[in-house]
């Protein structure tokens, strides 16, 4: 497992929720009150992209179809059986890095 830069944290305003790119992989990083949360960007429902969505509090909102996610534990709000892969997050200085291993 490796923690790979992903953002810094300016690119990532309080309250919103972005795409990126780490290794490959497409995730949504949230920042909640400078707090940041990695999650898969791929919802379950229709395959839209989380970090297109809108964030209120630790919830993203699929912009597609309104399934709603947690960002802490990529659980659906409506079903918490099923939900996305959460990755490990470290911020170093103005850096932003992920572990999506």
């Amino acid at each position: 497992m490796a923690f790979l830069r992903a953002a810094r944290k300016d690119e990532i305003p309080a309250g919103t929720i972005r795409e990126f790119q780490v290794d490959g992989k497409c995730v949504a990083l949230a920042n909640v009150e400078g707090t940041f949360y990695a999650i898969d960007n791929v919802c379950l429902h229709r395959g839209g992209p989380l970090g297109q969505g809108v964030l209120t509090g630790k919830v993203v909102t699929c912009p597609w179809h309104g399934w709603e996610y947690e960002v802490g534990t990529g659980k659906v709000t409506q079903n918490p059986a099923v939900g996305v892969n959460c990755f490990n997050v470290e911020v170093r200085g103005e850096d932003i890095f992920v572990d999506c291993g």
